[in-house]
């Protein structure tokens, strides 16, 4: 009986291991997502333009009046269905995507790492 406890728990752990392991993939894809999709207009950096934002944090900047941060790298709070409806329609100066662009998976995978 000890044995087939100790063979559930150890099988529970290499499951809640390998989970862990597919969780920090999606984040660390995230962010390589983020940076490569999002972060030249949504990043935290000046503008080329000598701008003190770029265009995205600046126009969110304005929305929000400090109610909310700018950058999408302060937020925790954007799910994956949330992002998704903003990706697929667009919003103001913001183009829409198509999933041949941006596919759901790495919209989740922003998601994950914006939630980290």
């Amino acid at each position: 009986m000890r044995l087939l406890f100790a063979s559930l728990a150890l099988l529970g752990a290499v499951s809640l291991s390998v989970a862990a392991q597919n969780e920090d993939e999606q984040v660390i894809h995230g962010r390589q997502v983020f940076e490569r999709q999002c972060a030249p207009c949504h990043g935290r950096g000046p503008g080329d333009d000598r701008s003190a934002m770029l265009p995205g944090t600046a126009a969110l900047a304005a929305k929000y009046e400090g109610r909310l941060p700018a950058a999408l790298e302060d937020r925790t709070d954007l799910s994956a269905p949330v992002l998704t409806l903003f990706v697929r329609r667009g919003s103001g100066a913001m183009p829409f995507f198509r999933k041949a662009e941006l596919s759901d998976a790495e919209i989740e995978a922003i998601a994950a790492y914006l939630a980290d």
